[in-house]
């Protein structure tokens, strides 16, 4: 039972180290939206049709997020049923932060934030490419579409909003994820322990942060060029 529970920690712990990395990918990649459009419109283009990202990561990726919310579910259940009730209630918030003991919840208002970011830009891009069979990343203009495509999603302030809420919720998962991802492979260690907590601080703060700025500034560069 005990290696059973380890196990399922290390394997939590993987899909959330490679999520970290994804999230950092996705970040620097929207990025470019703000720095140059016609970057973005390259990379864009180039992971939008590479076989090996689209048939091989894209996939792992999706597993990868429902496997590591599955996972967490059933980790804290197993965890909340292994603790003395009046344990929990009157020592829970002493023991813990509040990141630590609502993992379940920050981790669910993400999942259907990828409901509505796949709503977004993922099912219309299926659509375009292997319902309607474009391939060429083009608009009807001849230019490609993925920077244009990006604003127009901004446009509505309350989309907007629900963008920097989910990832509000992204940071608070992250500030116990991050550190926690570390632990559960067992890697603690009196010297490098700390560095990892800060590290870890340093993330959860930045790649939110990167998000929201990246919506806001196309709502306003939107609103302003309308």
């Amino acid at each position: 039972m005990i290696q059973s529970s380890i196990a399922r920690k290390v394997a939590m712990a993987l899909s959330g180290f490679f999520l970290l990395i994804f999230l950092l990918q996705h970040c620097s990649i929207n990025l470019l939206s703000v720095i140059s459009p016609n970057a973005f419109n390259e990379v864009s283009h180039f992971m939008g049709t590479n076989p090996l990202i689209q048939y091989v990561i894209q996939p792992i990726l999706a597993f990868g997020v429902i496997f590591h919310l599955g996972m967490g579910i059933r980790l804290e259940l197993q965890n909340r049923a292994s603790r003395p009730v009046k344990y929990e209630m009157e020592k829970a918030s002493e023991n813990a932060n509040w990141m630590s003991r609502n993992m379940i919840i920050t981790g669910i208002m993400i999942f259907l934030f990828f409901g509505l970011h796949f709503y977004d830009f993922w099912f219309p891009e299926l659509n375009t490419k292997y319902i309607l069979g474009d391939m060429s990343g083009l608009n009807t203009e001849g230019d490609f579409r993925y920077f244009e495509e990006l604003q127009h999603k901004f446009v509505d302030p309350i989309r907007v909003g629900l963008y920097v809420l989910s990832f509000i919720f992204l940071s608070l998962h992250l500030m116990h994820g991050f550190q926690s991802a570390f632990q559960s492979v067992g890697f603690r260690h009196q010297k490098y322990t700390p560095v990892i907590k800060k590290l870890g601080t340093l993330y959860a703060l930045a790649i939110p942060a990167g998000f929201i700025f990246i919506a806001i500034f196309h709502h306003f560069m939107t609103c302003c060029n309308a």
